[in-house]
This record gives structure tokens, sequence and C-alpha cells, in this order.
């Protein structure tokens, strides 16, 4: 007993000995070691752990279309990452997730679903399913906190993240506008009657004299779905949100007198040749073809980059004369391109709510909206998309053709270097386009689908398209858009009216 005594008392002294060595006479042995125990980090003003130099933290991101084998997109991220370093002392590296080909968001969610769940996600869809699993964070302590990303979100990305607050994606408004060269325009007699009254009537005037003028085969066209030319019609005919307030409540707009008056409309278009007899068979590279080739006249495009492709694809085909000329929308009981959907973002970066460097993913995205983060993610790499010249940023063809936004697009932003007037971001048109649309801003009152009425709510936007598209062509009578309403109202459509009454009451 004596002997087991003296070895336990022996091990004690020892091990306090070793403890008295570790506290002061190695001082240099972690030098960044803190109370709390972290290793190989700093903690930053804001509390935040981030990787040092002495330490690189893997990031893993998930993108459409910038896997591994994106030779774009990896320089792109090892770009980011050296900037990372360079401005803001992080170091990460970043590693991109492939996709499986096929339907982006379909195959995202079978990734995320077999227990790979990156840092960072990119989501086009399929992401409520997702944060229901609370696999997403809430972005709303972030931003809030944020150095650089609260100063850049615009009113409709406000209101979406007060709604959800687990998907972000700053650009500008998605509405569509229309668009017609401007050669045929200007030699037209119906132009100027179309912007000082942009009627309906006065657009179906203009569309006729367009195929009159013998250029065009028919006015316009869309890519199978009749709802590009809702961008241009909706408001006139008072279609101004998705449920319409009546004296009897909210109605849902695609079951309103408003969209029968509206499709009458659009039938009468087909009838006389100035919609495409095709339409419904057109995609979005037909349909753009069809207005390169001078087949239709006028088409609708997203404002702002889109509009400047079209823009620059037109002159490139037709020549400088046919830069394009942006329509406005018709008016009638109200105007505007549409209604801004606010329930929440449509697609958009998330952060996992399971990652072990959600600070780090934020700090990542804040950096991105930062002066230096938009040069890179906005115009590219320098001596490649853009070139500094006389202490202004000059554009190249590289950047017109190619390149795009990764991340984030404020409508205002400050590089610290001017860009040349020489080589605008954006062309005459793209930039009317863009401002057009915020002028005409409205927000939608449409909420969000609660997920026992989702394969419902499809099935009746499925009823509507094949109703709506027999109409116009002429199959269907137009009385038998009240055939539809019957069937709309059956399929589940007197449950979501009330709910909808409900939520919007």
């Amino acid at each position: 007993m004596k002997k087991i005594m003296l070895l336990v008392m022996t091990v004690l002294f020892v091990g306090m000995l070793a403890a008295c060595s570790d506290d002061s006479g190695n001082e240099n042995a972690n030098p960044s070691s803190n109370n709390s125990g972290n290793t190989n980090e700093e903690t930053n003003d804001n509390g935040e752990d981030n990787a040092t130099n002495d330490e690189k933290k893997v990031l893993k991101v998930v993108y459409k279309d910038d896997g591994p084998s994106n030779e774009v997109a990896v320089k792109y991220y090892e770009k980011l990452a050296e900037k990372l370093k360079e401005d803001k002392g992080l170091n990460v590296e970043f590693e991109l997730v492939e996709v499986a080909q096929g339907d982006y968001a379909e195959k995202l969610t079978l990734l995320l679903n077999s227990g790979e769940i990156p840092d960072l996600i990119y989501f086009q869809g399929g992401d409520q399913q997702i944060a229901n699993q609370d696999l997403l964070v809430d972005l709303t302590p972030y931003i809030e906190e944020s150095e650089n990303l609260k100063d850049i979100l615009q009113p409709h990305n406000v209101s979406r993240l007060e709604n959800y607050p687990y998907l972000l994606w700053v650009k500008p408004l998605s509405q569509k506008t229309p668009v017609v060269r401007s050669d045929w325009f200007n030699a037209m007699d119906s132009s100027q009657a179309l912007l000082d009254n942009p009627s309906p009537e006065n657009y179906e005037a203009f569309f006729q004299e367009l195929v009159d003028s013998g250029n065009v085969d028919y006015a316009t066209t869309v890519s199978g779905d009749i709802s590009e030319l809702d961008y241009i019609f909706n408001m006139a005919f008072g279609i101004n949100k998705t449920w319409l307030e009546t004296d009897d409540g909210y109605v849902f707009s695609k079951v309103s007198d408003k969209e029968k008056d509206k499709l009458a409309y659009y039938r009468d278009l087909y009838e006389k040749g100035l919609l495409d007899p095709e339409y419904l068979t057109k995609q979005w590279d037909t349909k753009e073809d069809a207005f390169y080739n001078g087949n239709a006249g006028v088409i609708v495009g997203t404002n702002g980059k889109v509009v400047d492709f079209y823009n620059s694809r037109m002159k490139e085909v037709n020549g400088d004369e046919a830069a394009l000329t942006v329509l406005p929308p018709a008016e009638g009981e109200y105007q505007g391109f549409g209604a801004t959907d606010v329930t929440k973002e449509s697609r958009g970066l998330a952060i996992s709510a399971v990652s072990d460097n959600q600070d780090l993913a934020f700090q990542v995205l804040d950096y991105l909206a930062s002066p230096e983060g938009q040069m890179l993610d906005r115009l590219g790499f320098e001596g490649e998309e853009y070139n500094l010249e006389n202490g202004e940023i000059a554009l190249t063809d590289k950047y017109y053709s190619a390149w795009y936004s990764r991340y984030w697009e404020p409508l205002e932003v400050d590089f610290g270097t001017p860009v040349s007037e020489e080589t605008p971001m954006l062309s005459e048109p793209g930039k009317k386009s863009q401002e057009m649309v915020n002028e005409y801003f409205t927000a939608d009152n449409s909420f969000l689908i609660p997920e026992e009425y989702v394969a419902q709510w499809d099935a009746m936007q499925n009823l509507y398209k094949e109703y709506s598209a027999d109409i116009i062509t002429g199959k269907k009578p137009l009385d038998a858009f009240d055939d539809f309403v019957e069937e709309w109202y059956a399929a589940g459509g007197e449950n979501l009216t009330e709910l909808a009454n409900d939520t919007l009451k």
C-alpha cells in the first residue's frame, strides 16, 4: 500500500511541474492560443474567428456551372482567395463542388440530401425544402452587422429577406422590357404615337405597321410562354397584382375578367398574324434568332445585361444603325412591367447551417460587396476583361461577350477608379431598360404557398397554360375561359382563394 501511495504522489507531482512549465516557460509554443482555447486563429473586432495566414481554411462552394472542370470558375476563385488574403488577411481555399448534369435544382437537391452539404450554396429553386429542414442559416444578424452588404440592398431585397432570411441575391429587378431595332422604329409613322400614349390599341397599330413594312414576318414572338408578353400588357389590363382586390375579397388574377380581356387581345394579335404563329414551340435561342434575322420585330428581354447583349448582337449582325430602342410598358388601367414578387428570392446564395465556417462564408459574401470585391466580380480579370488606361477602367470585347457577375450587382458601385465613357458597363439600351424597370417598380402581394398546396398550385398553373394557349391560338373559343375558371376553383382554387383572403386581409 505504501508503494502504491508513493507512486500516485510521484505522478501528481510530475504533472504539476509540467503545467507550470507550460504556463511560464514556453510562451512561444502556441502564439495564437487564447483563453477560449482556440488555436491558430485570431479574433476580429466583431468577435468572429477568422482564418489567419498560419491556417488555411477550406470553403466548399456549389454554384451552377462552376464546378472544378470550369477553368474560368477555378481561376475566379483562386483570384478571390488571393484578394481575400491581400485585403482582409483571410487565408481561404475554395473547393468547387461538381453537380451532375441535368436540371440544376433537382441535381442540387439530390446532392444535399446525400449528406454532402457545402458551406456556400447557390440555389436556383428547391431551397425551401432544405430550409424547412433547418439546414440554412438565417442571414439577418449577419447582414445587420455587415460592413458592405447592408448598404447595397435594394428595397425588394429588404422585403424578401424579411419574409425569407435564408437566401440572398443582390441583383437588379428581373422584369423584362420590349425592344425593337432603332432604324425600323425611327422610320415608322406609329412610333411617336406609341411613345406618347402606349395603349394596347397603339401597340397593336405599331405591330401592324411593323408587319406591313415588309421588314418582318410577324411583329413579336416569345419563347414558348405567353407570360413574356405579360410584362408589356398585364398592368394595362388592370392586372397589377397576383391577387386582385374586389368588393367580394381577393381573386386570383388569372381567373379574373381582366385576364379574359387580355387573352382576347392576345387572340386578336394571333388572328391578325402579329403574334408568331409558332410561338408555342419557340425556345429562348430560336426566339433570339428570329429577332436578329428579321423574322420578329419586337421581343422582350431581362432589363440591363440581357438587353445589353441583345443590343450588341443585333449591331454585330445588322450594323450599328440597328441598335435597339427600349419600348415603354403598355398603359391602361395601370402602367408598368409587372409587380415584383417580394415573398422571397427565387434564386441566390445561402450558407449551410451545418458548416463549421459560417462566419467565414459570410465574410466572403460581404467582401464581394466591397469596392475591391466588386472589381473582380463585376469586371473580371485585369488584362483580359479590362485594362487600366490613363487612370480609367477600359472594358474589353471579352468583358462584353463573356463576363457576368457571379454574386452582387448593386445599381451604384464605386470601384475607386472610373470606368471609361468609351467602354460603359451597360450600353444605352441596357441602361435605359434598367432605369425604366426601376421607375415602374411596384411590389406584388403574392405569398409563399404552403407545402401542402404546392402540388395543387403547380397543376392549376399548368391548367392555365393549357387553356390560355388554346384560347389564343383559336383551338378553343374565348368563352372557354369560363370553363377554365370553373375547373380552376374545383382543382383547389377555392381553398387557395380562402387562404389568400386570410393571409392578405
